[in-house]
C-alpha cells in the first residue's frame, strides 16, 4: 500500500528525515514509535505533502506521489488525523464532517449514515459545537471526518495525546475496526498501550533515521523498543 523509499526532509537548512525507508500494508496495521523530536510529525507532513520531501520517494500501491500537491493526495487516498485533533471548534460536528468531504463534492446521506454507524455519539451530538465536545469525542470526530475522504491509508498522529484511559483503549477499538475494513493505518505514537492494542507492525525513528523494522509483537515484548528509544522503563 504504502512504501517510503530513503525519503528525506527539514525546514530551512536543518535535516529532520534522514533517507527513511518502510512500508505499511492494508493487513497490518503499522506503529511509529519515537521520541519527541524523533521526526515523527515531520514524516506524516510529508507523507501528506504538507512539506515537499528533498530526497527519496512516496508510493502509495506503486504510484509515486511524492510530488503531488496535498489535495490531490487526499484524492488519492491519503487522510491524515493531526495530532492535537484540530477540529473546528465553533462548527458544528456535522460541519466538521462535511469539510472532511470536501475533495469529493456535498456528501450525501450515505456518507453521513456511514460515520454514523460507526460513531453513534457523533450523530447524537451532530448539531452541537465541536468544542463543547469531550477530548475522547473530538477524537472520534477527528477520525470521522478523516473517514469522510474515503481514504485508503489513515494516518494517526499521536491520537492518544490528552485522552483519559478509557477515551484510549475506544480510539484503539475504532482504528481496530477501521483497518478491519480494509484501510492501511500507520499509527504514530508513544503512547505503548494503544500500540500494543493496534499495530501488526513497527517501526522506529531516532532522530530521523529508522532504526527498527519488525513485527510489532515482538519489538513491543521485549521491552527494548521503550527502554531505548523512549526513555521508558516497563512497568510490571
Amino acid at each position: 500500500m504504502l512504501r517510503i523509499d530513503n525519503l528525506s526532509a527539514g525546514y530551512d537548512r536543518l535535516e529532520v528525515l534522514h533517507a527513511v525507508s518502510f512500508s505499511v500494508e492494508r493487513d497490518a496495521p503499522t506503529v511509529m514509535l519515537g521520541a519527541n523530536g524523533a521526526g515523527k510529525t515531520t514524516l506524516c507532513r510529508v507523507i501528506t505533502g504538507l512539506i515537499p520531501a528533498r530526497g527519496g520517494g512516496i508510493f502509495l500501491d506503486g504510484a509515486d506521489i511524492t510530488r503531488l500537491d496535498p489535495s490531490e493526495r487526499v484524492k488519492r487516498g491519503v487522510a491524515l488525523v493531526p495530532e492535537g485533533r484540530q477540529v473546528f471548534p465553533d462548527m458544528t460536528v456535522r460541519e466538521n464532517l462535511r469539510l472532511g468531504a470536501y475533495v469529493h463534492g456535498e456528501p450525501g446521506r450515505a456518507e453521513f449514515d456511514a460515520v454514523f454507524a460507526m460513531f453513534p455519539i457523533l450523530a447524537e451530538r451532530q448539531h452541537q459545537r465541536a468544542g463543547l465536545l469531550s477530548g475522547g469525542e473530538q477524537q472520534m470526530l477527528a477520525l470521522a471526518r478523516a473517514l469522510m475522504s474515503r481514504p485508503r491509508l489513515l494516518l494517526l498522529d499521536e491520537p492518544s495525546q490528552g485522552l483519559a484511559p478509557k477515551a484510549v483503549a475506544l480510539v484503539a477499538e475504532t482504528v481496530n475496526r477501521i483497518a478491519a475494513t480494509g484501510v492501511a493505518v500507520l499509527l504514530v505514537e508513544q503512547n505503548l498501550i494503544l500500540a500494543e492494542a493496534v499495530a501488526r507492525h513497527a517501526v522506529v525513528l531516532e532522530t530521523g533515521t529508522c532504526v527498527a523494522d519488525g513485527p510489532a509483537s515482538e519489538m513491543l515484548a521485549s521491552g527494548a523498543v521503550e527502554d531505548s528509544y523512549l526513555g521508558k522503563k516497563r512497568r510490571h
